[in-house]
């Protein structure tokens, strides 16, 4: 379970770096930490139970924060 932490690590730096070749500085800087977050993770040898709830609390938070971002930050057009 820690490789998919790394695996996860992996693919959120290639989508920061195509963020950040696309002028998109923010959504870069926040692939970025979530990249460190995740090697940080993938290297510390936990519970495949932990590694499991910690993917919960990401998944929740980050939809969390997206149907915020998107329902209440977003203007119509």
């Amino acid at each position: 379970m820690a490789r998919m932490f790394r695996v996860l690590g992996f693919w959120t730096l290639v989508i920061g770096l195509m963020a950040l070749a696309g002028g998109m500085t923010q959504m870069a800087l926040l692939f970025f930490f979530q990249t460190a977050a995740f090697f940080v993770l993938g290297y510390m040898n936990l519970s495949e139970r932990t590694y499991v709830l910690l993917f919960w609390g990401y998944m929740v938070l980050s939809f969390t924060g997206f149907t915020y971002w998107s329902f209440f930050q977003m203007s119509v057009h």
